[in-house]
């Protein structure tokens, strides 16, 4: 499966500089010099491989400059790129409570007295913070879920299971 770790947004200057949104906890291991990205566009399944010049950070944002990139022109044509990795290439992760996304996706979500609220779909990444996006067992419909601790005490992939305790209203319909 790929993960996104960085998107393309525009590019900097006239040598071909990118400026990346970042999507990973490990920026500077995935755009360190001499790393290998594996980019596609969206809706392809095409990818390329590059390999990262440089990259610093700017105001924020991430400049990276990779191998074959070497104006403005180039750089532009790489708008909308992803950086994908394979999941399968990822280490397993060194903290109990961290969890890539692709491992919460498809888990059953349940409330503390076994009642099945639906499974996970997705997990957004807002400003906010994360929220789970669970398709609900009854009627389908989607709810979002805060994912912190004191509304999801409990996730355990091997068992493939997300328990929660909603506040009042989270689960209603309206």
């Amino acid at each position: 499966m790929e993960l996104v770790v960085g998107r393309v947004a525009k590019s900097h200057g006239v040598r071909g500089e990118l400026v990346v949104e970042v999507r990973t906890d490990e920026p500077d291991l995935r755009f360190a010099p001499g790393a290998t990205l594996h980019g596609r566009m969206p809706k392809s399944s095409a990818t390329r491989e590059f390999t990262v010049k440089s990259a610093r950070e700017h105001s924020g944002r991430l400049l990276v400059f990779v191998d074959g990139v070497d104006d403005r022109t180039a750089a532009d044509a790489l708008r909308g790129m992803l950086f994908v990795v394979d999941s399968a290439s990822l280490p397993p992760s060194d903290d109990d409570d961290a969890f890539y996304d692709h491992e919460l996706e498809g888990l059953r979500v349940e409330l503390e007295d076994g009642t099945v609220v639906g499974k996970v779909t997705e997990v957004l990444h807002s400003a906010a913070g994360e929220l789970l996006s669970v398709r609900a067992e009854d009627d389908g419909r989607e709810i979002l879920i805060p994912f912190v601790t004191a509304i999801v005490p409990t996730v355990s992939v091997a068992d493939g299971l997300v328990v929660i305790t909603p506040p009042e209203g989270l689960l209603d319909p309206e």
